[in-house]
This record gives structure tokens, C-alpha cells and sequence, in this order.
């Protein structure tokens, strides 16, 4: 009653006005030393803040004052002393200006180029942990897009080390609680050093950066398990979060009746209960439980040999428990569409299916982006989430990044040439809304509501960010369609950044890695050829089952359609000799000679 009467309150959802949080967060900040949710930020009618706080309890406890109090304390305040609060709420409204002023590159700056990759690795491996995989302390969030900067590194350097961080890394989380290995999917990070307590709740994004870690994990060493993981992350989107129209939901929450983790945990008297004594013994011991819990008193399902999730006897044991599970009541699903999510997830199914050899996932790929197609486009501008039947909230920078890199992904795993033009169009039309004339991207556009302050995203948290995002596509689009703005373009955000970089480049993962794409030497791959053609598929396995997060495809079809041809035009010169499948291999488009079979395709990439 009191806060409706002396404040006028609005609750943000971050997840819909992510600029919004984005902003009055670096505020409390600022002003507190400390970030996280809930946040409260107190404002002046022309949105300054001007006090912030995370969590406060509703009445003062242990020496931390109580939300009433604080209440009272700031209406008083409000009455008494304006001037010193409007006075702080501008000194606060100024910072925000000054940290949306990006660094100038000096004659100091670091060169973006392969000694600066190898920095790059050298600052991530001193935070790397030897003994558990991961990096930092507890809490430990899986942060996937280190793990593929590691892989590509390997790729480039052949450095051995790079890669057994990657996979040491892999195999901790995947064997870990922070993995559900009855269905599939990884929780949120672990509240632990040793990946066995997580926090429960199940982002999307998560499933997208693990789905597309373990599967390039998998093509670069063909372990069957990373195959397994990948799978199993894949299949719970399918059966869980996804809509019946395509769409995928946002998030499962920590809690079921009222309790963190309850739905995913169990006591060694529910396993006795449902299985022989040898095989009870059995499933106890491979994934660690004990009659006492490994976790407040009860046991989270981890082990220390990822093959177990391949093995056909704990397959079946899982699915006789995942049937107990399925009858508990079910945590709270999140069931908004997210673009930027759901992009992420399109580009985690695209890449899955393409190295997979499964229709299933090309399928939900292609099916997600038929739904954002549908729901989450007003008037040709990208909207940001969808909810029973409502999306009226425009798209940020990280929806159109995103967005336009999980189209080109379709398209170089489908070929089906919409996806290519779309992507273009997306690509423009992130330039026309959200391009800065200093260079870099900004949050929001141009044509969305103004802000005290703008807002540059860079930093590679959870999810990488919109700029990383925008310079991975934008550098990858421009090298498959040969369209030097584009790559121009991509440069130029990487060169804006790049002091920021400098500083800490292991909290830019992602751009770091859209570097090493920049730096390339690159590969260009078209298969000239019908579209179902036996030597055409032959050729296009080999490529399926490589590792090159350098290498660009493209498929020409004999008629090639004239849209092809105007967005990709070195095509025009590509074509199918004698009406028979013929692959070209080039690199930064001095090409090869064409080769007719898989055999000589294959030989040619491994030069």
C-alpha cells in the first residue's frame, strides 16, 4: 500500500525489455559494486536513478534494511532533500553516458591479428581449472563459447593443450549434475566447483551453446559421446520446449512445489524400489548416489564415465525412471519465443542435423524459423518475443544478429536460397537500425524508444553478445556471397572493439573467435550439381564430416535460380561440367581444379 501511494511502480520483465535491464543495471552497479536480480532502481520521473539494490527482504533482518523501511526512507528524502538527489541521479545519468563511449585504438593498441588469437588463448587458459574442466570458480556457468574458441584455436594453431581444455571441460560438465541424464539438457551453471549442484532452472540459450559445442567437439574428434550429449540436448528441446507450431520456449524453472530441484532428484530407496537388487546396485554405483544423498540429503544423478550414456542397459534404466519422473509435478515452463533464443537454437538444430546426417533436426530447424517467420515480423521489422498469440515488442540488435546468422546456417545446410536472401535482408536492415556512426552496434534501434543513455553490449556472458553476434554474421555472409561491404563492415565493428578487447579478450569470446574467421585462410566449397544427386550427396558427406569453422558452402544447381545467382555471382561461373556433380574448392577464391567424386573432393580439403 505505501509503494502505491508514494511511487509510481513498474515491474520489467528482462527478458522482453533486455535494454532496459541492460541499462539500470550497469547503474546499480555502479552505485552498489554488485549486479543481479531482483534489482530495484528508484528514478526520478525523467528515468534517472538515483538509489538501486539487488535482493531486499521485506523487513530489516541481520543488519540488511527491509524493503519498507527503505520505502520510507527515499519518500522522505524525496521530500526533503531533492536538490541532492537530483544532483546524484545526473552524476549517475552522466556515467552511463560516459561507458557508451567506446576506446580509441592508439599506436599501443594490440594488431587484430594471430599473435592477438594467441594472447587471447594464453589469458583464457590461466583461468582455466585442471582439476574439475571449466573456468573460474564456483559458481560455474558452462559458458560454451570459450570451449569453441578452443577448438578453433586447435584447428588453426594444432595446439594440443587448447584442445584437451575443451574436452576435459566437456566431459566435466556432461558427467556432472549440472547435466539431466535422464532426458538430456544441462541446467543453468553449478553452485559448485565440481559441477555437481546446480541451480535447476533450464535456459534455451543454454541448450543452444552446449548443442553446438558438443556437436563440433564431435566433429573435430569423433567421440561418440559428444555425439550422445549433443543428441541428448537436441532431443529434450524436441519434447519439451517446443511449440506445437515450431516455436521454442524460453525456460523450465529451478522449482517444482515450492522446491529447488525436487523434480529432478532421488533417494537409493525409490531405485531399490524399481529395480532387481544387481541392477539397483548397479545404476547406484555408476551414477553415484548414497543411501545418506550427495546433496542435501537426497542424490543428484552424476557419474565419472560419459560412456554410460550410451550404454544400452543404463538407457533402459533411465527411461524406467524418466517415466517415474514424467508422473512429479513438472517445474513451471516459460513458455515465451524468444528471437534471439530461438535463433540460436535454429543455428544449434541446423549445424546438429547437417553433421548428423538427421532430417529430424533440419527439420525443427526449419520449422522454428517458419514460426518466427509467421508470428515475430510486423511489416518487414523483427519483433522480440512471442506469447499466446501476442508479440508487440520490437527486436533488438542480438534478435537481428542472431536471427540473420541462423539463416545463413539453414541456408549452407539446406541450400534452399530463401534462407540466403533473408539473411540479407536482415543484414541490411540491422546496418539501417542499429549501425552507429562511430562504429559498432547498438543495442536498440533507431527507431525504438529513447533511453537516458544508449546502450553497447560487447561483453560474451551467457549468451555471447549482439555485436559478437553481428561480426561473426556479418563477416560470414559477406565471405559466401563475395560482398566486400559486408566483410568491410564486419571489420570494421571488429577494429571498433578492438582496444576493448585488448583488455580482456577471454570475456569476448565470440568475438574473439569471429577474429579468427576474419583472419582466415578461408574455404570456399560449391557442389555444382542436381540436388539429390548420388555424387552430389557423396560430396556433400565429405563435407558434412569435417571441421572448418572457416569453410563456407554453397550448392549450385544445374538451372541455378536467378536469386542465386545475383546474391552469390561467382556461381555464375561454377557450373556442373557436362551435367555431372563437380566440386570446387577454393581458398579466399583462387580456386582449385574441379574435381567429379567425393574422393578427389576429399583430397583436395585435406591439402
Amino acid at each position: 500500500a505505501y509503494l502505491n501511494e508514494h511511487f509510481i511502480p513498474i515491474k520489467v520483465d528482462r527478458e522482453e525489455r533486455p535494454d532496459i535491464d541492460n541499462l539500470y543495471m550497469a547503474a546499480t552497479q555502479a552505485m552498489t559494486g554488485r549486479g543481479g536480480w531482483p534489482m530495484s532502481v528508484f528514478m526520478t520521473p525523467d528515468r534517472k536513478p538515483f538509489f538501486c539494490g539487488t535482493y531486499f527482504p521485506p523487513f530489516a533482518r541481520q543488519g540488511m534494511q527491509g524493503f519498507n523501511e527503505i520505502l520510507i526512507s527515499i519518500h522522505e528524502a524525496w521530500l526533503t532533500k531533492r536538490t541532492e538527489i537530483d544532483q546524484s541521479a545526473d552524476q549517475v545519468s552522466n556515467f552511463l553516458l560516459n561507458q557508451a563511449k567506446t576506446p580509441e585504438a592508439t599506436d599501443g593498441s594490440p594488431a587484430l591479428d594471430a599473435a592477438f588469437l594467441d594472447s587471447a588463448y594464453e589469458e583464457l587458459s590461466r583461468s582455466y581449472d585442471s582439476n574439475l574442466g571449466g573456468f573460474g570458480r564456483a559458481p560455474k556457468f558452462p559458458t560454451a563459447h570459450r570451449i569453441t574458441f578452443l577448438l578453433r584455436y586447435h584447428h588453426r594453431t594444432q595446439n594440443q593443450e587448447a584442445l584437451a581444455m575443451a574436452t576435459h571441460s566437456l566431459d566435466a560438465m556432461a558427467n556432472g549434475g549440472i547435466h539431466d541424464h535422464l532426458v538430456g539438457g544441462f541446467h543453468r551453471y553449478s553452485t559448485d566447483a565440481q559441477w555437481l549442484a546446480p541451480h535447476f532452472e533450464k535456459m534455451l540459450y543454454d541448450q543452444a551453446s552446449l548443442a553446438l559445442a558438443y556437436t563440433e567437439a564431435w566433429l573435430l574428434t569423433k567421440d561418440p559421446n559428444y555425439e550422445a550429449v549433443a543428441r541428448g540436448i537436441l532431443d529434450y528441446v524436441q519434447e519439451y520446449m517446443t511449440h506445437p507450431d515450431g516455436g521454442f520456449y524460453s525456460a523450465e524453472d529451478a522449482d517444482s512445489e515450492g522446491v529447488e530441484g525436487k523434480f529432478y532428484v532421488w533417494s537409493t530407496d525409490e531405485i531399490e524400489a524399481e529395480f532387481s537388487a544387481e541392477e539397483a546396485a548397479a545404476f547406484i554405483k555408476n551414477y553415484r548416489m548414497t543411501p545418506h544423498g550427495n546433496w542435501e540429503e537426497t542424490n543428484i544423478l552424476h557419474t565419472e564415465d560419459l560412456s554410460l550414456f550410451r550404454d544400452p542397459k543404463m538407457q533402459e534404466a533411465r527411461k524406467k525412471l524418466l517415466k517415474i519422473r514424467d508422473k512429479r509435478i513438472r517445474p513451471h515452463l516459460d513458455d515465451k519465443v524468444v528471437v534471439s533464443w530461438n535463433a540460436y537454437m535454429i543455428e544449434a538444430f541446423a549445424k546438429a542435423g547437417w553433421a548428423f546426417g538427421d532430417a529430424s533436426y533440419l527439420e525443427s530447424a526449419e520449422k522454428a524459423e517458419g514460426f518466427v517467420r509467421k508470428h515475430l515480423y510486423e511489416n518487414g521489422r523483427l519483433l522480440r518475443h512471442y506469447r499466446n498469440g501476442t508479440a508487440d515488442v520490437d527486436g533488438y540488435l542480438e534478435d537481428y544478429a542472431y536471427m540473420g546468422r541462423a539463416l545463413l546456417y539453414l541456408y549452407e545446410t539446406t541450400f534452399e536460397v530463401d534462407y540466403l536472401k533473408q539473411a540479407k535482408f536482415i543484414a541490411e536492415e540491422m546496418k539501417r537500425l542499429f549501425l552507429r556512426e562511430e562504429g559498432g552496434f547498438l543495442f536498440t534501434g533507431s527507431d525504438n524508444e529513447a533511453l537516458i543513455a544508449p546502450i553497447i553490449e560487447v561483453y560474451d556472458g551467457a549468451m555471447p553478445s549482439g555485436n559478437s553476434i553481428a561480426t561473426s554474421f556479418l563477416l560470414r555472409l559477406g565471405h559466401l556471397t563475395a560482398d566486400s561491404d559486408m566483410k568491410d563492415l564486419g571489420w570494421a565493428t571488429l577494429n571498433t572493439f578492438g582496444p576493448t578487447l585488448a583488455e580482456s579478450p577471454s570475456a569476448y569470446m565470440e568475438m574473439v573467435s569471429a577474429l579468427d574467421f576474419a583472419l582466415g585462410p578461408n574455404t570456399e566449397v560449391v557442389i555444382a550439381g542436381e540436388p539429390g544427386d548420388t555424387e552430389v550427396e557423396s560430396m556433400l558427406s565429405v563435407l558434412r564430416d569435417r571441421f572448418d569453422p572457416n569453410q563456407v558452402v554453397a550448392q549450385r544447381p544445374v538451372e541455378a535460380p536467378k536469386m542465386l545467382l545475383e546474391l552469390v555471382p561467382y556461381l555464375e561461373a561454377q557450373t556442373a561440367i557436362e551435367g555431372q556433380a563437380t566440386a570446387f574448392v577454393c581458398r579466399n577464391y583462387a580456386c582449385k581444379l574441379p574435381v567429379q567424386d567425393a574422393a578427389g573432393l576429399e583430397k583436395q580439403l585435406q591439402e
